[in-house]
Formats: structure tokens, C-alpha cells, sequence
């Protein structure tokens, strides 16, 4: 897991346009005063990824203390039986964890700003559900959500509790047969680190015997367009762009970064450390989320 970073050590760079200008460094309360000032008054679309739900215990993928990580693809996942097998038995221990999870203040905050009519809708990478259990209402899961189980033949949707009572009749003892949860480690995708899951067992679909997948776009794997589509349109209908807790590496979210800058809307990113949309930032804050988030609400006034 990400340490935070404390919010008298933050750094920020600001500069006065979408694309950035040499800026000096500025001190935490300025920081927040000039974010707070450039989205004030406006609807701001936020982008949000595995940063943000650090304080919530799961772990990101790329913040500056996560170790090396190989997730399997889409490839892998259709194409070999073995693979599969691995996959949904550590899965089967991973799921209940973000399953457990709850919202950071971070989350709390964006719900908030949302209540306010600041926030427009939150375009999330993250596969958790914390921005919906904070309460925030207008949210695109962009890459899938970890409680929904889908058929890859007929299309079948299932809730992971459903799966997961038919993989434990499947697989009695399996849970305690691997390390108690405190000792095993949980990745980001709802996946656990276990490596002795050669007695495990999968189950097909009931409806027709079709391979089930976890509702959750993987790596290798298209977002679907209609849910590509909607996330544009929020932030064509939005006068600013928030970025928190993603290094954008990935077009994914990179892609939403970009359409902001070419309609010359201010754009704001908040992460931990570096992001490949920096160059298009109006304002970049390398602090934590939850914090820089929950000191946003007390600065922004709620829309007339």
C-alpha cells in the first residue's frame, strides 16, 4: 500500500492555462486556495482511480511503495483452463476483502461535493463500489464492478455472493485451507496472492454451461463503448476536470485527461505521485486523496 503523504510535505505546481507553464512551488494552503478558486462556481467531472481507495485498505497498482504486479489478461482468461482455475481461486479469497472494504473520507468528500451539485458524476477505474457505498449517485464504473459475475456465452448476469455460495459447496474447506486472510496479500482487483490452488474446483454457468468471468474489464480487454460514450459526455457537460488518486498510464483514464485539454477546461490532478497527464493539468498536487479531498469541501461554497 501507498504511504500517505502528510499535508505539510505536498507538493504542487501551478500554472495559469491547461497545458503547463514553468510554476512555482507553493505552499499546502496555497495549493488548496488556488484548486478551490479555479473550481469554484463550476460542475466538475472527476476522474478517479486505485489511489483513491488506498485509505480503505486496498492496495494500488502503480503508487510509490506497490510492489511488482503481473494481473492476467483477458488472453489468459478465455484461452486456458489452468489459468482460469488459478484466477477464480484466488479471486475466491480476494473478493471478500474489497467485498469488506469501506469508503475513505476521500470518498465521503466527493459524495459530498456531489450533494452540492459541484460534482457533476465521478468516471472511476476502480472496480471496488466505494464511490457508490459513500453515497455518491452519478457514478460510471469504467472498468466493471468486482460484485458482478457475467457469462462470456449467454450474457448471464450473477452477483458474486450468488457464485461464491456455489464455489464454497464446490470447495469445502478450500478458505481454510490457504493462510488466514491477515496473511495473505490482496491485490487491487479484488485478486489474492496465493500460489497452492491446484485443488481447487471452478463451476460453469447453471444457465449453459458457459465460462463465468468476473464483470470486470481486464487487461488485454476493450471498455465497452456505450460506457466510453457516457464518461465523454459527462465531461463535455462539465465546466472542470478533477483527477485523484490515478497515474493515468494507461489511455483508460488518460483518454478523458485529454478531451478536457482539447475543450480548454481547467483541469485539476491530485495524486501521490506523477501522472502521465500532468502536461495537461491546470493545477497537479502530489498529496493523498482523502485529505486534500475532505479540505475541498470545507473551501468550496455549494453551486447557487
Amino acid at each position: 500500500m501507498a504511504s500517505p503523504v502528510r499535508p505539510d510535505v505536498a507538493s504542487a505546481h501551478v500554472q495559469p492555462s491547461a497545458h503547463v507553464q514553468p510554476s512555482a512551488h507553493v505552499q499546502p494552503s496555497a495549493q488548496l486556495t488556488a484548486i478551490a478558486r479555479l473550481l469554484e462556481g463550476k460542475r466538475v467531472a472527476v476522474v478517479s482511480g486505485a489511489g483513491m481507495s488506498t485509505d480503505s485498505g486496498i492496495p494500488d497498482y502503480r503508487g510509490p511503495d506497490s510492489p511488482p504486479r503481473n494481473p492476467m489478461t483477458y488472453q489468459q482468461f478465455v484461452g486456458d483452463d489452468e489459468f482460469r482455475r488459478h484466477y477464480w481461486a484466488r479471486n475466491h479469497v480476494g473478493w471478500r476483502h474489497m467485498d469488506a472494504a469501506r469508503p475513505n473520507d476521500g470518498h465521503r468528500a466527493l459524495a459530498a461535493l456531489e450533494r452540492r451539485g459541484i460534482v457533476t458524476g465521478i468516471i472511476t477505474q476502480n472496480v471496488d463500489m466505494l464511490h457508490t457505498k459513500a453515497g455518491s449517485r452519478q457514478v460510471i464504473d469504467l472498468h466493471g464492478v468486482y460484485a458482478r459475475v457475467r457469462c462470456l456465452d449467454c450474457q448471464q448476469l450473477m452477483s458474486r455472493f450468488t457464485l461464491a455460495r456455489r464455489l464454497d459447496a464446490k470447495n469445502p474447506g478450500f478458505l481454510d485451507s490457504v493462510a488466514p486472510a491477515e496473511g495473505v496479500e490482496i491485490a487491487p482487483d479484488a485478486d489474492a496472492i496465493i500460489t497452492d490452488t491446484a485443488h481447487f474446483h471452478m463451476v460453469d454457468c447453471e444457465h449453459c454451461g458457459g465460462i463465468l468471468k468476473p464483470d470486470i474489464v481486464y487487461f488485454g480487454e476493450s471498455v465497452p463503448k456505450p460506457r466510453v460514450a457516457q464518461a465523454f459526455d459527462l465531461v463535455d457537460s462539465s465546466d472542470a476536470l478533477l483527477v485523484v488518486g490515478s497515474s493515468l498510464t494507461v489511455m483508460s483514464g488518460l483518454r478523458f485527461v485529454r478531451r478536457a485539454a482539447k475543450a480548454a477546461l481547467p483541469i485539476v490532478v491530485i495524486n501521490r505521485g506523477p501522472t502521465r497527464g500532468d502536461e495537461f493539468a491546470t493545477i497537479t498536487t502530489q498529496a493523498g486523496c482523502s485529505e486534500t479531498l475532505a479540505a475541498l469541501v470545507d473551501a468550496l461554497p455549494p453551486l447557487d
